[in-house]
């Protein structure tokens, strides 16, 4: 029986190459700095950051910085005209609706716009509309139906700053 156990082996092509196995000593070729090599951000376990570029100025510092992006801006899913089509006629469209129907695929308000043509009667409810998409809606025997957009978190209140030194 140890004759055999001796000789099991998986089958050929079944691993790709042995684990690499270091910290064996010299001879094994992988010994004392594991193949790491002397010193150094690599030798010490951690990798450079995505961007780094050993110390020179970085590419992105280096180009110029154009336009302007507000931090309180309203990011909308937006829905065209052409793809209400796939509703039947009379056929209520809510938030839930476009979800289901994948049209809306990330969390927040939703904005209907023009694009495309819509020649059924629905009843669209969304956060916001353009001008042409509520006037096509409308020309087609539909309704629109604005909904209130969810309301930011609130800041919470900073503490009062205590008067007085430390005791």
């Amino acid at each position: 029986m140890a004759d055999v156990l001796s000789r099991l082996a998986p089958p050929r092509g079944a691993r790709a190459s042995s684990k690499k196995r270091v910290g064996r000593g010299p001879g094994s070729g992988l010994g004392a700095t594991c193949g790491h090599g002397d010193k150094g951000d690599t030798a010490r376990g951690a990798a450079p950051r995505a961007g780094f570029e050993g110390g020179q100025m970085p590419l992105y510092r280096r180009l110029p910085k154009r336009g302007f992006v507000s931090p309180r801006c309203i990011h909308y899913n937006v829905v065209n005209l052409a793809s209400l089509a796939r509703f039947p006629a009379g056929a209520a469209v809510d938030p839930d609706a476009l979800r289901a129907a994948r049209l809306v695929r990330r969390p927040g308000p939703i904005k209907i716009l023009a694009q495309g043509e819509i020649d059924r009667p629905l009843t669209v409810k969304a956060h916001a509309f353009s001008g042409k998409a509520a006037e096509r809606i409308a020309a087609a025997g539909g309704k629109i139906e604005r909904i209130n957009p969810p309301a930011a978190p609130a800041e919470e209140p900073k503490a009062p700053a205590q008067e007085g030194g430390s005791k």
